[in-house]
């Protein structure tokens, strides 16, 4: 089973022998070693942590969530990115929305308001930086969700959501079974031992089983039994020449046969024991080989371990292994890779957080208070969130969780779906020692298949960091070829005032960068070349966005009906008061209005209010230019060399308003006659004096198609030297209601069914370690949970949680 590029990915990228072909080094161990330093230096792992306010959610609700950004060895937030991307995905991979935050200090917050039109389901959220997609989606943030909607009325055609939420994500094989998975790789005649299996089911989840081991001759040799989520694991000592075969019951009562890997007649085996809370116990057991080995212990990177070794045993101080996936390889002594295990190694958590609140008694609609504590050895200054929800509106499975430990220690480093996965942090004890183990020995497995080696020279990041939001492209003859020294202008279409400038570089390209936008903004570029010509075709460049993949969500026990009834009647209780995003279901209506051809109109006199109109679908058919359209058409306008004039002022062409932009007359030939919806002439004092001197010599506004006038537009203008590009911006950050229960005009009964109570993304410790919040519970009684985690500025990951109850 692969896990994460070696290092996570490690040899594979790197290659070992021409290894390190521009440096010569006398001693193999010391090529690996500066080759995984090297590469850990120069290509630090950005990870994505998103913390949720809440484990599922309904139609209607918003998804609150505050985005953690680590970088290198010590999980410090990133100084790499400045932008995060966070996208919210149903089942069949479809983005349903998508934002772009900015980072600052490697943390940002965001939320996805969910229309309650929206069908329930399986659904997924995932987080990711552009610098992280150069490892695929293998250090994305992707957590499966669950969207229930049962508060629409019967007449609407939505969704019925059921209200036990039983679909599941792809566990790495994908497919219904048993996977075997030998230790460190390999079956070696006469070595004993462990084989780690994970059983699946039918619905993909893991299904407990056992069974019995056979050679060929038809013996019995082991039996074995789950222990844990599917997984278990049995000792064989294999006999040359044989082959084995399990022989598999489920608790469905399904029966499955499946053969065990090929047995080996030489190789190595590199066995762990990791039951000891202080040290580690390598054993490396060897046939047939009289070579010595090196052993290298690696993590994020980052080697912490190496040795020149034999076979027999080596004890390691787990206090000299960072807490995580440590990754243990065996190398031949010429530097070929032949053995992996993975280890988890459990440290005593650095940074611990502590909360203390006046909650001697807590009653509903008390205020309350809490003041943190941060403490990594000393005072410590870091960015955390904060989460409060009603466990009597939201019950779930502690073990089901997802927490920061968890993602960035563990299930970053891992592929596929983890189950339970808070259930290996909750409680540190020899039974969950043991199952991470299994967790290791499976979903973390790794099987060597070296094609080729390749060379030392690190290989080129695809995706570059983005540190700021950038409109960039090229800018071509119409026959394609590319513009040097072209001007380009970029343009605001809402704050005309707002402009830049740059020029084309020897391939055409342009780029405007370090911008900060909001969403939903509209820029129009104009190109000419460098001898003004506007003949110039402008194509935008963009980062295409990841595949969607296909997910499906992971909650079989998590009964919804709970939460379901407590989102209905907040549902209703909003409508009832005209309050939140949600929509009026209407039969149908059949409107019989006609459409407004001027509604997009920047006429300050109001649409339609000029001297002449003259609509798109009546301009002149097949006619090259604009000018050449309208000439003979107009009233008291005459076009020399393509450019309008009133026949009131022929000293001064008009004033060309172009969707409210001011443009050059001769502007006007660079669009194409079908983007055009309206043309409003101006040319009465009355009706030009608003545009005050710009005026004077009459106005021409023209109006420009917008997406949903016509089927088949494909934006607003298409012209030589002209472009309308929407870019995706920032997502303007909102403010998590938190009613005050002091304030006489707050709506008690709207504030009292709150299931989230309380959502602050920005609790920020200072030098002494200390910060404080506070909010006022609900109206009834419940049991209510505190949650707060993030990181220090040192990069020690924090979490807490706290219960009280509200009586």
């Amino acid at each position: 089973m692969a896990h994460k590029r070696f290092f996570f990915g490690f040899i594979a990228a790197i290659g070992l022998s021409g290894l390190l072909g521009f440096a010569v080094y006398d001693d193999p161990i010391d090529q690996i070693v500066q080759q995984i330093n090297r590469w850990g230096s120069e290509r630090p792992i950005e990870k994505v942590y998103l913390h949720l306010d809440k484990p599922y959610y309904a139609a209607g609700d918003d998804i609150w969530f505050k985005a953690y950004v680590t970088a290198g060895l010590k999980h410090q937030l990133t100084t790499i990115s400045g932008i995060v991307n966070v996208d919210l995905l149903d089942a069949n991979g479809v983005v349903k929305q998508s934002v772009k935050l900015a980072l600052k200090d490697g943390t940002a917050a965001g939320d996805f308001a969910l229309p309650d039109t929206l069908r329930g389901g399986s659904y997924h959220i995932r987080a990711y930086t552009n610098y992280t997609r150069n490892a695929g989606s293998d250090y994305f943030f992707d957590r499966p969700l669950s969207i229930i909607n049962n508060t629409l009325s019967s007449n609407n055609s939505a969704d019925k959501t059921p209200v036990k939420s039983i679909t599941v994500a792809n566990f790495q094989a994908g497919k219904f079974g048993t996977q075997f998975f030998p230790e460190s790789g390999n079956l070696v005649a006469g070595i004993p031992t462990k084989v780690a299996f994970k059983a699946i089911g039918a619905d993909g989840l893991s299904e407990e089983a056992k069974g019995t081991i056979t050679d060929n001759n038809g013996k019995q040799v082991a039996q074995f039994t789950s222990s844990h989520l599917g997984m278990g694991m049995f000792e064989l000592t294999p006999v040359a020449g044989n082959t084995y075969t399990a022989n598999i019951i489920y608790t469905s009562g399904v029966t499955q046969v499946v053969k065990l890997p090929a047995v080996s007649d030489q190789g190595y085996v590199l066995s762990v024991d990791n039951s000891n809370t202080q040290n580690l116990q390598i054993k490396i057991s060897a046939r047939n080989q009289s070579d010595n080995v090196l052993l290298i212990g690696q993590s994020n990177g980052k080697v912490y371990y190496s040795s020149k070794a034999k076979p027999g045993l080596t004890s390691i101080s787990k206090s000299t292994l960072p807490a995580g996936i440590v990754q243990f390889t065996l190398f031949s002594a010429g530097g070929e890779p032949m053995n992996e295990r993975l280890v988890f190694i459990q440290q005593p958590d650095k940074l611990r957080l502590s909360l203390a609140g006046n909650l001697q008694t807590s009653a509903p609609r008390q205020k309350v208070q809490f003041t943190v504590a941060a403490d990594n050895g000393k005072p410590a200054a870091g960015s955390f969130s904060v989460a409060v929800i009603d466990e009597s509106k939201v019950p779930f499975n502690d073990d089901d969780e997802n927490n920061i430990m968890a993602s960035l220690l563990l299930t970053s480093d891992l592929k596929g779906y983890v189950e339970q996965l808070a259930y290996y942090f909750n409680n540190f004890n020899n039974k969950t020692r043991a199952d991470l183990d299994l967790l290791m020995l499976t979903q973390g497995y790794r099987r060597f298949d070296w094609k080729e080696i390749m060379n030392g020279s690190l290989p080129a990041n695809t995706f570059d960091p983005e540190k700021a939001l950038q409109v960039y492209g090229t800018v071509n003859t119409p026959g394609g070829k590319p513009v040097a020294n072209a001007k380009i202008k970029l343009i605001d279409f809402d704050n005309i005032e707002y402009t830049m400038d740059a020029v084309t570089d020897a391939r055409g390209r342009f780029a405007f960068t370090n911008l900060t936008f909001p969403d939903s903004v509209r820029f129009i570029l104009q190109a000419r070349t460098d001898k003004n010509k506007k003949d110039v075709v402008i194509k935008m460049d963009s980062i295409a966005p990841p595949i969607g993949s296909t997910y499906t969500v992971i909650t079989r026990t998590a009964d919804l009906s709970v939460y379901a009834g407590a989102s209905k009647a907040l549902y209703q209780a909003q409508m009832r008061f005209g309050v939140g995003n949600h929509v009026i279901p209407l039969r149908e209506v059949i409107i019989r209005a006609k459409k407004q051809a001027l509604k997009y109109s920047a006429n300050l006199n109001g649409p339609g209010n000029a001297d002449q109109v003259i609509l798109g679908k009546d301009l002149q058919l097949g006619c090259i230019r604009i000018s050449d359209c309208l000439q003979g058409r107009l009233v008291g306008v005459t076009f020399r060399n393509g450019i309008p004039y009133s026949t009131r002022s022929f000293n001064r062409p008009m004033q060309v308003i172009l969707d409210g932009i001011y443009v050059d007359a001769d502007f006007i030939n660079s669009i194409n006659y079908n983007d055009i919806q309206a043309i409003e002439v101006l040319r009465n004092g009355a009706s030009t004096s608003i545009y005050g001197g710009r005026g004077g010599s009459g106005v021409m506004l023209i109006t420009t198609k917008r997406g949903g006038d016509t089927e088949t537009y494909d934006g607003p203008i298409t012209g030589r030297g002209i472009k309308v590009t929407y870019p995706k911006g920032y997502l303007k950050e909102r403010t998590f209601y938190s009613p005050d229960y002091n304030t006489p005009k707050e709506n008690k009964q709207l504030a009292d069914l709150r299931s989230t109570i309380y959502w602050n993304p920005s609790v920020n410790t200072g030098s002494d370690g200390k910060a404080s919040f506070d909010y006022f519970n609900a109206g009834s009684k419940g049991s209510y949970r505190v949650i707060i985690e993030g990181v220090d500025n040192e990069g020690n990951i924090g979490r807490q949680v706290y219960r009280y109850k509200v009586e």
